[in-house]
C-alpha cells in the first residue's frame, strides 16, 4: 500500500496543512506479484474513501500511528483520508478555523483531484472515534448528498448533552466552548445538532446510512445509548453495535474493522 503524506496550503484555513492518505496496492501482506500487479492496478474507476476523523487532542496522524488502519484499508482495498481539526468539533469556529468547510468543501475537492478515488456518493464514506465520531454525523447529515454512511466509534454525539455535562464537571473536555459556538448556551435545534439535522434529511429524504458503537466501560457510553434510543424513536434505520471496552484505541482499532465491514457491504 502506498501512505501518502502531502503538504498543502488551504484556503479555507489559510495556512499549510498536513494530510495522510492510504492508497491500497494490488495484492498487500508482502505477496505481490507480476500477475496480481498486471490484474488489479485498475484504478480508472475509483476506489472508495473513506474520510476517517481523529478525536480530540488528535490530528491527521492519530489513526496510522495507534491502529492497523493501514492494514484494514489494504484488506478492503479502500483509499483513507486523515486531515487535522484541532478541537473544533469539525465546525467552523466562531474565533478559529473554519474546518467544517475545510472537511465539506475543500479537503473533498482535492481529494478528487489528486488521487484515484471515486467520484461517486455511494463510494464515499466518513467514520470517526469521539469527537471524530460526532464530526462524521455531522459532516455527513450536513452534506447528505455527498456521502452515503457515516459511522461514530465511541462518539460525542448529543453535543447539548454533552457541553450540559461538561458545564457541571462530570464529563471531562478540552474544548473552548465559545471559540468554537456563537452560543454553545443555545445548541439545541442549531446547525450543530444532530437531531435537527436528521430532521432536516428526512424531510429532503436523503439520510445517509449511520453506524454507531461504543464500549460499555466508555464514560460516553451512556450518551451513546440515549442517543440509540432516540434514533429508535424517531424510527430512524441504523446500524448499532456495543462490546466490553474503554474509550481507547484498543477499543477503536478493533471496531474500526467491523466499520469497514459496514462501509464496504453493497
Amino acid at each position: 500500500m502506498a501512505l501518502i503524506n502531502c503538504n498543502y496550503f488551504s484556503f479555507s484555513l489559510k495556512r499549510t496543512v498536513e494530510i495522510n492518505v492510504i492508497i491500497p496496492t494490488p495484492e498487500g501482506d508482502e505477496q505481490i506479484t507480476d500477475k496480481y500487479t498486471q490484474d488489479f492496478y485498475q484504478y480508472e474507476k475509483g476506489l472508495p474513501v473513506v474520510y476517517l476523523l481523529h478525536g480530540a487532542y488528535g490530528n491527521y496522524s492519530s489513526w496510522t500511528r495507534f491502529s492497523n488502519i493501514e492494514r484494514f484499508a489494504q484488506k478492503h482495498c479502500c483509499a483513507v483520508v486523515m486531515a487535522s481539526a484541532e478541537n473544533s468539533f469539525y465546525q467552523d469556529m466562531e474565533h478559529g478555523g473554519a474546518f467544517y468547510t475545510f472537511f465539506s468543501k475543500e479537503l473533498p475537492t482535492l481529494v478528487k483531484s489528486l488521487f484515484p478515488v471515486s467520484k461517486k456518493r455511494e463510494d464515499t464514506f466518513i467514520a470517526g472515534l469521539s469527537m471524530g465520531g460526532y464530526g462524521a454525523w455531522f459532516l455527513a447529515l450536513s452534506n447528505p448528498t455527498m456521502y452515503s454512511k457515516a459511522a461514530s466509534l465511541s462518539g460525542a454525539l448529543d453535543i447539548v448533552m454533552l457541553y450540559d455535562e461538561v458545564k457541571k464537571g462530570t464529563i471531562p473536555g478540552p474544548f473552548k466552548w465559545e471559540d468554537i459556538f456563537e452560543d454553545p448556551s443555545h445548541l439545541e435545534g442549531s446547525q450543530a445538532d444532530l437531531f435537527n439535522l436528521l430532521t432536516s434529511c428526512k424531510e429532503s429524504g436523503t439520510i445517509p446510512e449511520l453506524y454507531q458503537a461504543c464500549g460499555t466501560e466508555d464514560f460516553l457510553y451512556s450518551m451513546n445509548q440515549s442517543v440509540r434510543d432516540r434514533l429508535k424513536e424517531a424510527s430512524v434505520e441504523f446500524v448499532y453495535e456495543e462490546g466490553i471496552g474503554n474509550h481507547d484505541w484498543d477499543f477503536w482499532d478493533s471496531y474500526i474493522q467491523n466499520v469497514l465491514d459496514w462501509l464496504m457491504k453493497k
